[in-house]
């Protein structure tokens, strides 16, 4: 069975290291990492109506990939700025938005996914700055997914974890397995490792790494981080 490559990558709103508010730019490099499946941090503006940050008129046109329908909001994409976009032949099953124990709006957002004959689960999440608060919601996601019925699970996001292993990693490294994907922020000079993909027993990682181009360098100040799992 061919493995399943996913990705996390916080958007920024879709404004770039410049300054310069580019959806076109993200989608260049969405298509640099060709992942099946992607959760976006950061997907919906932040003021006003919240709209999505990459219009759905422009994602259908120019990308393979469409998003899991969260129907929180009608201008938005995701749930607190949490989306989950897959390849428009795949079959979204159960999905649902959890709501986290928070100091400022946070949420984290699940999705059952299949490709051919791959199903998956996958929880996205964008974790509070403060790490008392980032240790609460991991608590929160990890009884999410013990709560739901076995299947190979990836859980994926910005985690805002400076620490080599302590806080939330920890809180999580008892349940998952985390891909060594590499240090993702700031986009231009990489230094922290804030974004974290995580995976279940019944998925064995094949390779993983952070996306570093260009495009990469510009359309965000996080750069995406990728891993291939094989069921």
């Amino acid at each position: 069975m061919k493995p399943i490559r996913v990705a996390s990558y916080n958007i920024r709103k879709a404004i770039g290291t410049d300054r310069r508010r580019s959806p076109e730019r993200v989608l260049e490099v969405l298509s640099e990492v060709d992942a099946d499946i992607i959760a976006l941090q950061e997907a919906d503006r932040r003021f006003g109506v919240r709209s999505a940050a990459i219009p759905p008129w422009l994602l259908e046109a120019a990308s393979p990939y469409k998003p899991v329908p969260l129907d929180v909001q009608a201008d938005s994409m995701g749930w607190h700025g949490n989306a989950i976009l897959v390849r428009k032949e795949a079959d979204i099953g159960v999905h649902d938005i959890l709501h986290l124990p928070c100091l400022e709006p946070r949420g984290a957002i699940m999705a059952e996914i299949t490709l051919g004959n791959a199903k998956v689960r996958i929880f996205g999440m964008h974790l509070d700055l403060s790490g008392l608060w980032r240790r609460k919601q991991a608590a929160a996601v990890i009884h999410a997914a013990g709560m739901r019925d076995a299947m190979p699970t990836v859980l994926m996001g910005d985690l805002n974890e400076w620490s080599a292993g302590r806080g939330c990693l920890a809180d999580f490294a008892r349940h998952y397995d985390f891909a060594p994907c590499g240090r993702s922020f700031h986009a231009q000079r990489p230094v922290a490792q804030l974004d974290r993909i995580m995976h279940c027993a019944k998925l064995k990682l094949v390779d993983c790494g952070a996306h570093d181009s260009a495009a990469a360098r510009k359309a965000s100040d996080h750069l995406p981080i990728w891993a291939e799992l094989q069921l």
